[in-house]
């Protein structure tokens, strides 16, 4: 076993991808320039990030380099926590219709979703889009696909931030309110 596997290693089992046979000569795996390394295109318009192709984490449940199919809805949300490993908790805001009073109230839900070691740099606060898969744990269905980076002042959980963004990019587009109403 070479240098360049052992510092990935940190784990008690072996670490390495379902999809190589290391000891092969002929090669299933797409060669990179530090060595083989399995990867994919989830599809659905979504770009695999460099670093999946290029960094050396082995994760099973990651999108690009796991035996992780994604299939179903695909939903947009900010991140609301990174304290678990490998699992963000996203917050989707929505607007509920009242019919007795004539009026919208406020609500949202969250949701947790498996964040692979290529997404090392998702920060609280950032626009998220997930994919739906098999169910990874108890509690998670889903896997981060795209983050948007995105700064925001304040406490994440007491605003209705995702309203706030797209209006904040329809100003900055110039878009006439006209259009807005119709």
């Amino acid at each position: 076993i070479g240098g360049e596997t052992m510092e990935q290693q940190v784990e008690r089992s072996f670490q390495k991808q379902d999809a190589l046979f290391l000891n092969s000569k002929r090669l299933l795996a797409k060669k990179t320039s530090k060595g083989v390394r399995y990867w994919k295109n989830v599809g659905l318009g979504f770009k695999t990030p460099a670093e999946a192709v290029t960094a050396k984490y082995v994760d099973k449940k990651c999108p690009f380099t796991g035996n992780v199919s994604i299939r179903g809805r695909i939903l947009k949300g900010i991140c609301v926590s990174k304290k678990m490993k490998n699992t963000i908790i996203i917050r989707r805001d929505y607007l509920h219709f009242i019919k007795k009073y004539n009026r919208f109230e406020k609500r949202h839900k969250t949701l947790s979703a498996h964040c692979s070691p290529c997404f090392s740099r998702i920060k609280v606060g950032d626009i998220i889009t997930v994919g739906q898969c098999r169910p990874l744990s108890k509690t998670v269905r889903f896997n981060v696909l795209k983050v948007e980076p995105h700064t925001i002042q304040g406490n994440v959980k007491k605003q209705f931030m995702l309203f706030q963004v797209l209006l904040k990019n329809i100003l900055t587009k110039n878009i006439p309110s006209q259009s807005l109403m119709q």
